[in-house]
């Protein structure tokens, strides 16, 4: 597997294991509620939809419930994950690498989404990813990250250069063809047990 960047090779192989340990208990059901949420405003149907970044397969199972004949495919770049995840779902697309090393067709998700990973991009790729997310995308994206105003690198488990928080949100309006369709905040006191530690987020429909 090739990475490029820094970040990629953390994620793919130093703490692989550690952040499936870390992740891995969570109340479906309230996860379920959020999704709900968030994508209550999407107009028709969503039969396909992609998650870039899916780790063990949370959102996978908490969109599951909620749309249960939607097709789910994914982009993971940890193998520990990845294995795991493809041994409890049925995928009808998968990739085992980093975002920017995927080749989906273009438009080929109703829905493509990240939660919880454009955080951990390099800011200097951080544009290219998102790209890659309109790209595939036929409808809508989801963007569900850590906020802050102006963008700041925090140390993530005593790490430097491993959490990047921004508005993500503007960032994409500014450089992509879409429309707001709504956006929210999951607080963690309600949240955490989901999943959802102060996520916000934020939906977008192609123009």
């Amino acid at each position: 597997m090739s990475f490029n960047s820094e970040q990629e090779k953390f994620w793919a192989t130093t703490y692989a294991e550690d952040y499936i340990q870390k992740n891995h208990e969570f109340n479906h059901n309230l996860g379920s509620e959020a999704w709900r949420k968030m994508l209550a405003n999407v107009d028709g149907e969503i039969n396909t939809f992609l998650e870039c970044g899916c780790n063990i397969g949370r959102n996978i199972e908490q969109i599951n419930r909620i749309l249960p004949n939607a097709k789910p495919s994914i982009i993971e770049i940890s193998q520990p994950a990845f294995n795991l995840v493809c041994s409890r779902y049925d995928f009808t697309y998968i990739f085992n690498g980093a975002i920017l090393e995927s080749s989906f067709d273009n438009y080929s998700f109703d829905l493509v989404f990240t939660m919880g990973v454009l955080i951990h991009i390099n800011p200097d790729q951080l544009l290219a990813h998102m790209e890659k997310m309109f790209r595939y995308s036929s409808k809508y994206i989801l963007i569900g990250e850590y906020f802050n105003r102006t963008p700041i690198s925090i140390e993530y488990q005593g790490k430097k250069d491993k959490l990047f928080k921004r508005d993500f949100g503007k960032l994409f309006m500014e450089n992509f063809e879409v429309s707001l369709v709504d956006y929210g905040f999951l607080w963690g006191h309600i949240y955490d047990s989901a999943g959802f530690d102060d996520i916000t987020w934020w939906l977008f429909a192609k123009n």
